[in-house]
């Protein structure tokens, strides 16, 4: 029977074609999978670059292009017949030597290159310090290394990017901008999925190559994997290395703090660590985020993860408030009183729900009765935001054990005035770092890292967290601003927009227009009436994304609010109206807009 493995680019460029033919091409393989009559048989390509490149037949018109060795069969993308075997003359295929994850070349291309490169070679050549012997330890290509010692400028590495594997031109840059040999390793090293040890690699194990590559393969056994695989969103299926190094981790004896940019997956870090230890760990599980609308948010997301019932079931999702809340409930048998005359405070609840799991468990009964806390896990999203009462809250709903705590969040993203350290509440967290944004587009990352300032921000780790060495993986539109002479006019404007995405063909609910204050998001859906996009405070964005964003009334004296008098607290409401307009920015996966009437915010960049 043959072994089956589907590539992320598959799911989303079937989901394109016309209904017949994506009914077919399922059907296919389907037949495939069972090994039955009628079933697509790999065809050879001629002139190929890689002999073990194959075509299938998946319906009229359309082929799909597989990389086969034995019985494994990679399945990398569904095209029309002539681009079908266009795409697979082109590609040739290789594993990492190093970390032994599976690698696409576009060699046709790299074929054509390399005489340019020859023409304007400039001696010395870029890496010429450089032996090969040190080269090949950063796991690149013995055949390519012939075409990179023709490089003579950090520009001739740029322009290689689109045409190499991710991890042969990763270790090239940082050796070209003036890195060392350890960097280069060290970013290299950020690509493997695992930190275990695999071994030595056999660079002709193109099964094992997958298995180490979760981003770039998913097996398939049977049909109902294979329809599981092609109906859910890339984030549940194909999580990138960092990401499933983090949450896959077989064990942490400590407390672990994920800190990353906008974009960089630290839900879907959050999300997988949840389902991990729902799967493999010891006992309930508590996701715990921001605000309500969060937690509904990631229950709907858990849904589609985690496909088991029985393990469903023991994630539970709420936030640091509602927590407390039931706590005291079940200890007194009513829900407590918020409003009114004899209304407890919120933070008068969790520090009496703190009280209650004292008792309830004791001091020193972490290690020694842990199935008495109540939960075995949790795991925190948006950490920037949480009061040190509520880690105080957290820290005694869970034992002193290992896989306690696993959090995560971004200083630079905080819309509260909470700037507490992990280890002042009694978390010392082992911290790890994302600094690899795959949402947003390099130009709206740059602009982003303007408005924000770029500066470090206090938070979650003692002293601060800066925004050094944040990047994305593509690129994409610059953000829109637009001036207005008036409110009327710039929502007018506005309307105009989102009629003009719409006409493109974006899904509604791919769209949300933000506004700082509720007045503005009245006037936005007024403007919007009879087009069902969402729209919001700058705040109630925070968590979601969307491919395209538009924020109004981003003028002076609108972002920020007017700050009170006093310096201090001056200082720390502007730096967090700053920040809040960075979490709306960072909203959208393509494209951007701003508008304001009048003088535009003092915070958007010149």
């Amino acid at each position: 029977m043959p072994r089956l493995a589907i590539g992320p680019e598959f799911p989303r460029e079937l989901s394109a074609l016309a209904q017949p033919v994506r009914r077919d091409a399922v059907v296919a393989l389907r037949r495939f999978l069972l090994n039955v009559s009628g079933a697509p048989h790999p065809e050879k390509v001629r002139g190929g670059r890689d002999p073990r490149v194959a075509t299938l037949r998946l319906a009229e018109g359309h082929r799909g292009v597989v990389v086969r060795h034995r019985d494994v069969y990679w399945l990398r993308t569904v095209l029309p017949d002539p681009d079908a075997w266009s795409y697979a003359q082109r590609h040739r295929y290789g594993v990492n030597p190093v970390i032994g994850v599976v690698e696409e070349w576009d060699a046709e291309s790299l074929e054509r290159v390399e005489p340019a490169l020859r023409r304007s070679v400039r001696s010395p050549g870029l890496f010429d310090p450089i032996c090969d012997g040190d080269l090949l330890g950063l796991g690149l290509d013995v055949h390519a290394l012939p075409l990179f010692r023709l490089i003579t400028t950090e520009a001739d590495v740029a322009a290689l990017e689109p045409l190499l594997p991710p991890t042969q031109h990763v270790p090239l840059a940082v050796l070209a901008r003036g890195g060392s040999l350890s960097e280069a390793w060290r970013e290299l090293d950020a690509w493997r999925a695992s930190d275990e040890e695999t071994g030595p690699i056999d660079t002709e194990d193109l099964h094992m190559a997958l298995r180490r590559s979760p981003d770039r393969a998913v097996f398939v056994p049977d049909k109902l994997a294979l329809d599981r695989v092609l109906a859910a969103p890339g984030w549940c299926t194909f999580p990138h290395p960092p990401q499933h190094r983090l949450a896959r981790a077989a064990r942490y004896e400590h407390p672990v703090l994920v800190v990353g940019g906008a974009g960089t997956g630290k839900t879907v870090v959050a999300l997988h660590r949840a389902a991990h230890l729902a799967a493999h760990g010891s006992g309930p599980v508590l996701l715990v985020t921001f605000s309500q609308g969060l937690a509904e948010e990631l229950t709907r997301r858990l849904d589609v993860l985690i496909e088991d019932e029985v393990v469903r079931k023991r994630v539970e999702v709420d936030n640091a408030e509602r927590l407390a809340m039931r706590i005291v409930t079940a200890s007194e048998g009513r829900r407590p009183a918020l409003v009114g005359p004899r209304a407890r405070s919120l933070g008068e609840l969790t520090d009496e729900a703190i009280r209650l799991l004292s008792i309830a468990t004791g001091d020193l009964l972490d290690d020694v009765e842990p199935g008495r806390k109540p939960y075995r896990h949790i795991i925190v999203d948006e950490a920037q935001d949480v009061s040190p009462a509520q880690w105080r809250l957290l820290r005694a709903a869970a034992p002193r054990a290992h896989d306690d705590l696993f959090v995560v969040g971004d200083p630079h993203q905080r819309v509260t005035d909470t700037r507490v350290a992990l280890g002042a509440v009694g978390i010392p967290a082992a911290q790890h770092t994302l600094r690899l944004s795959y949402r947003l587009p390099q130009e709206l990352l740059s602009f982003v890292v303007r408005l924000r300032g770029g500066g470090p921000a206090s938070g979650l780790v003692r002293g601060t967290t800066g925004m050094y060495g944040f990047r994305a993986t593509h690129n994409g539109e610059r953000p829109i601003i637009r001036e207005y002479d008036s409110l009327e006019s710039e929502l007018a404007g506005l309307r105009t927009t989102i009629e003009s995405w719409l006409a493109d063909g974006v899904p509604p609910g791919e769209i949300a227009v933000g506004a700082r204050n509720p007045r503005l998001v009245r006037d936005a859906r007024q403007a919007l009436a009879g087009l069902d996009v969402w729209a919001s405070t700058f705040q109630h964005l925070k968590g979601f994304e969307f491919e395209r964003v538009a924020l109004i009334g981003v003028a002076e004296g609108v972002v920020p609010e007017p700050p009170p008098d006093e310096p201090n607290a001056r200082a720390r409401a502007l730096q967090r109206e700053r920040s809040i307009l960075f979490v709306a920015c960072t909203r959208a996966r393509a494209i951007l807009y701003i508008s304001h009437s009048g003088r535009g915010s003092p915070f958007l960049p010149l």
